[in-house]
């Protein structure tokens, strides 16, 4: 027995009836899981794979080391001008303290020469009258110096010291304490506590 033929009405109602039946549903869960992967994916990626930030991490570290290091240099200027300073200050002072040295040295002959010459009139009535005048220029003459701050050293009787002693003899001496000054040969003189010159002196020792 033939079939009948279907008509375009039957078709019409085959679709429908397979439209009407259920489909499967994705599980909602699933479908939010998913969602939430894609999402990490995407934010780490960004979070690691990101040059420019790296790039603009490192050049503020450089800029920091830089900073740093022109701080110190700062630090070190300052130091170093510091001390510039201060060596200029002192130079300045011991030339202002030391300039007649060489004035001094040339002023002592002359003194040498009056403490002589009183040496050699002590006793004789007749040049009392030089022996003062020579002995008021004399006076004159060390109390300039002093003023300029010129000391006269004479150790006699003291321990000797070769900073500012020069021994010329040694001579036996019972009476005085060994390595004393016993005589004084020619006088010694600081100009502000730097030695111009030795003290010449004959120093003791034991018999």
């Amino acid at each position: 027995m033939a079939q009948d033929p279907q008509t375009p009405m039957d078709e019409e109602l085959q679709r429908a009836a397979r439209d009407a039946e259920p489909q499967p549903e994705t599980p909602e869960g699933e479908v939010i899981d998913n969602v939430l992967d894609a999402d990490d994916t995407g934010a780490e990626g960004s979070l690691v794979d990101n040059p420019e930030a790296e790039m603009l991490a490192a050049q503020v570290e450089e800029l920091e080391q830089a900073v740093k290091e022109a701080k110190d240099q700062a630090l070190r200027a300052a130091a170093d001008a510091q001390n510039a300073r201060r060596r200029a200050e002192q130079d300045a002072e011991k030339a202002r303290k030391f300039a007649l040295e060489k004035f001094v040295k040339e002023m002592l002959p002359v003194v040498d020469s009056l403490e002589k010459a009183l040496e050699s009139m002590s006793g004789d009535e007749a040049a009392k009258t030089h022996v003062e005048g020579i002995e008021m220029t004399l006076k004159m003459q060390l109390d300039a110096l002093n003023k300029s701050g010129v000391e006269q050293l004479d150790p006699h009787g003291e321990p000797f010291d070769p900073e500012y002693h020069q021994a010329v003899a040694m001579v036996p001496s019972p009476d005085a304490e060994p390595n004393s000054v016993i005589d004084v040969m020619q006088k010694g003189y600081t100009l502000n506590g730097r030695l111009v010159r030795p003290a010449m002196v004959a120093v003791s020792k034991a018999s």
